[in-house]
């Protein structure tokens, strides 16, 4: 079943008078939508009483948690900092399962002052001792999601990420298409560019790995490094289109977890994607 949500709060969140995360939940369910992503991005700061509660509260109002694993993690990094990242993806997987996630998406590396290829090769070593942590400390159920990214020193293009979800079944992709389009300079405008990008990925990693893929999604403003900053739907500006995405997915049959990263307005529009999805 695809399914649409917000990452994060919304303003209208805000606006409305809401100040906890468990009302989230039933805020996200009265929209209409399905799903929601819980960011950890400055650190797993959430204690576990809480995040059982937040589960709790997800759990009752039907819809799906996904959490996101701190921002600062580098798996081409030295040494310290890698295992420090390793901290950062199993702690957000430990709470994120206390909440009910299932999926956990982290940003992969930074180049750094490495060659392109030598960053990637670390990336893949690494992921290697992640893996056996993963299964060590009893996560083999979940998700772990490496996503594309929106800078040109990231390491996270499209065929990089391709390359680490297939090391093994634990590590599904989390394709961010504002950051791909940000990254390439606006390549994704027509329903055949989003089909041919996900019809790769398909080649690369299998139907069944793909079919229920996360997903980002909203405008990026971009320059010569790539992304800048995140925009609403509103922005006539900058894509990508959120209809020629989903005309591609249906083509496909696909059902992925769809988290809309909006600018304030990531409620609204994942709502709107949902609409369009439902009615064509």
């Amino acid at each position: 079943m695809i399914r649409f949500g917000p990452s994060g709060n919304a303003q209208s969140f805000f606006d409305a008078g809401y100040k906890h995360s468990e009302d989230a939940a039933p805020f996200v369910k009265n929209m209409g939508l399905d799903c929601f992503e819980y960011s950890f991005g400055r650190g797993v700061n959430v204690g576990d009483e809480k995040a059982r509660s937040i589960g709790e509260a997800f759990r009752r109002a039907g819809v799906e948690i996904s959490v996101h694993a701190p921002y600062f993690i580098n798996l081409a990094g030295e040494r310290e900092g890698v295992e420090k990242s390793f901290g950062y993806i199993l702690s957000s997987a430990r709470t994120g399962r206390l909440m009910g996630a299932k999926r956990v998406v982290f940003h992969p590396a930074s180049q750094g002052k490495l060659e392109r290829g030598e960053a990637v090769s670390r990336c893949l070593e690494n992921l290697e001792v992640l893996t056996e942590k993963i299964y060590e400390n009893g996560f083999g159920d979940m998700l772990f999601c490496p996503e594309t990214m929106g800078k040109q020193r990231q390491i996270g293009t499209a065929e990089e990420i391709a390359r680490f979800c297939k090391t093994d079944k634990v590590f599904v992709p989390c394709i961010d298409f504002g950051h791909i389009n940000a990254r390439e300079g606006g390549t994704l405008q027509s329903a055949a560019d989003f089909r041919d990008l996900l019809s790769f990925m398909i080649a690369e990693l299998g139907f069944e790995k793909m079919k229920e893929f996360h997903a980002h999604f909203s405008k990026i403003e971009y320059g010569a490094g790539g992304e800048i900053r995140h925009l609403t739907f509103a922005d006539e500006t900058y894509g990508p289109d959120y209809k020629a995405f989903l005309s591609a997915v249906k083509e496909l049959s696909l059902s992925p977890y769809i988290v809309c990263e909006s600018a304030g307005t990531q409620a609204e529009d994942a709502l709107k994607m949902k609409e369009y999805y439902e009615k064509n």
